[in-house]
């Protein structure tokens, strides 16, 4: 077993695996980044290291960098969560170049599974039929226009090294595909590094089933379950379950024989899942992710095993220790994600901002993931997932029934979270009678009468002060740099000297106002500005893309009229209230 595991990643992954460490007698490394110097995975984890920026490729996309943690705490493995480089075949190759175990599949694997384009390739002659797309990257957005004729409108488009619903774009009709596709390439490169992308026919109305499978270096191979992910906004999913509903036992098995076919074709190991689109008594291989799931918890529930503890002791080279036969699943898990988004009038905005205060819920049945705690700040710079929630019962609506007392004891205060479309969905009788799909939420729940959020804390826009500082320890004479809330000791007087502590204002979550100034409604970084000063503008007419938290929010204009001024350009960041663009 390793002695020393650096998790190359943040929040609550990163929790989870500093844990399952710590239970088997393993040191745990965090990195992190300059806004993440005192996250909770920092405050955990034995050692921690800075990685400097604030940014994804400034921080944890930057290879050097995470390369040199790696030398320095003496790490003897690198367990890189999921996103970020859990899927790059590069990333892994320079960490098993280093003598270091990776703990994940080998980088051949990678190559083939984590590039979605290849993955397909590798599925159909594993027997296994993909959803109809094109095995060949975009390199123009004609490509998609032929494609749409082909096979008919919407058509989806993908990113080639992505998941998690980054990067994905639906195209709904001809003339918006130029902009999906520098859309879905930005989100890409921003989420993964990589920017390719690739077609998809998109499915009218499918459900969104995976099998989780697991694999050791001994030849052994087996799928212990499916999960349902099919509740979904953004093409990004909201509530998993474990098992599927209205799913035949004879599906069943042939997904799960189907999914070690896949992962048999290209030499994998330790855990993985295969996903698969169902519809219509058919089903469809996905991609392959080449590592843990977020929504892992409910097949841990179910079939009752520390997936991540399996993976560390397959990493190390221990055999699974158990056959296909030997695994027994019982019971019903549902998963809920505490994501900071104001599901306000259906919109699902981005809310970073200060959580005052939370309270986990607990209880027979009952487990709650976190990557944050009270008093800890959801940041624009990464994902939104604040925390999973997750509850167990002997069937499905003992363990709905129990998601739904915990979410009512569940406390978030602060930035606004999706708990109240949560309990929407859990409580809607499609949703309880496993009639829906992953276009179900978007296209037939009605959120309209859900207020937005109010009264939530913005982002601090002072910079923490940083001091050098010279100590000395049993003798020894140490330089170190101090950060602190904007206060520090002067070597001059020796006074508390304050910085300045201006905060911005809270804003209402309005994406324009009636006199003409196109306001933010929620912090982040402009990425286009798609009007200049003379142009006539449409109500509803897109006029800048903002991203915040790894996704592209469009701001549309509630206002016909022309274009007076224009107070941003890309790369701009923004808080709630400011004014992008005024229209008279």
């Amino acid at each position: 077993m390793f002695q020393k595991v650096l998790i190359a990643n943040r929040g609550e992954i990163a929790v989870r695996v500093i844990r399952a460490c710590r239970e088997l007698g393993i040191k745990s490394v965090a990195v992190y980044s300059d806004f993440d110097r005192d996250a909770l995975h920092v405050r955990l984890a034995d050692e921690a290291y800075s990685l400097g920026g604030n940014l994804a490729s400034e921080s944890y996309l930057n290879v050097d960098k995470i390369l040199e943690v790696i030398k320095l705490s003496q790490a003897d493995a690198v367990h890189p969560g999921y996103g970020f480089f859990s899927e790059n075949t590069d990333f892994a190759r320079a960490i098993t170049d280093l003598g270091v175990t990776f703990i994940g599949p080998p980088p051949e694997a990678i190559e083939i599974m984590g590039d979605k384009i290849s993955s397909r390739i590798a599925a159909e002659k594993a027997g296994v039929n993909g959803v109809p797309g094109r095995s060949i990257p975009v390199q123009d957005a004609s490509e998609i226009l032929d494609f749409g004729k082909q096979v008919g409108w919407p058509v989806a488009i993908k990113a080639a090294y992505g998941g998690g619903g980054r990067g994905m774009k639906v195209v709904f009709k001809p003339e918006d595909a130029s902009e999906a596709m520098e859309s879905a390439k930005r989100e890409s490169l921003a989420a993964f590094g990589r920017d390719e992308i690739y077609l998809e026919r998109y499915l009218d109305w499918p459900r969104h089933i995976e099998m989780q499978i697991f694999a050791d270096t001994h030849g052994n191979c087996v799928w212990l379950g499916e999960r349902d992910c099919s509740i979904q906004r953004r093409h990004q999913k909201l509530i998993e379950e474990s098992p599927a509903i209205n799913f035949p036992d004879k599906i069943r098995e042939e997904m799960g024989a189907a999914a070690v076919s896949v992962a048999k074709a290209c030499g994998y190991v330790n855990a993985g899942t295969v996903e698969f689109l169902y519809q219509n008594g058919e089903f469809y291989f996905l991609e392959m992710n080449t590592r843990l799931q977020v929504e892992h918890p409910v097949t841990e529930q179910v079939v009752k095993m520390d997936l991540v503890a399996l993976q560390l002791k397959v990493a190390s080279g221990e055999p699974l220790g158990f056959t296909q036969d030997e695994i027994n699943r019982s019971g019903h898990a549902f998963e809920c994600r505490i994501n900071a988004e104001d599901p306000g009038l259906g919109k699902f905005l981005p809310s970073p901002g200060k959580i005052e205060k939370l309270y986990a819920p607990s209880g027979y049945g009952v487990r709650i993931d976190a990557g944050y705690d009270s008093h800890d700040t959801v940041g624009q710079f990464y994902d939104n997932l604040i925390a999973k929630l997750i509850t167990w019962g002997d069937n499905r609506e003992t363990a709905r029934k129990r998601m739904l007392r915990a979410l009512d004891e569940l406390v978030v205060e602060g930035p606004a979270t999706t708990v109240p479309a949560l309990k929407e969905v859990l409580n809607h009788v499609d949703f309880i009678e496993g009639d829906h799909s992953t276009r179900w939420l978007e296209d037939k729940l009605n959120l309209s009468h859900i207020l937005p959020h109010k009264g939530a804390p913005q982002m601090e826009t002072e910079a923490r002060a940083e001091k050098d500082v010279d100590i000395e320890v049993n003798g020894k004479r140490f330089k170190v740099k101090v950060f602190t809330d904007g206060s520090f000791i002067s070597s001059d007087t020796g006074k508390t000297n304050k910085g300045d502590h201006s905060k911005r204002k809270p804003a209402p979550n309005l994406l324009a106002v009636g006199n003409g100034n196109i306001t933010v409604p929620m912090q982040g970084t402009v990425v286009k500005v798609n009007v200049e000063v003379g142009d006539e503008v449409e109500a509803g007419q897109t006029v800048v893309v903002l991203e915040a938290m790894k996704m592209e929010n469009a701001i549309t204009s509630e206002t016909t009229g022309v274009v007076k001024e224009v107070k941003v350009a890309p790369g701009d960041a923004v808080g709630p209230g400011d004014i992008l663009v005024v229209i008279g």
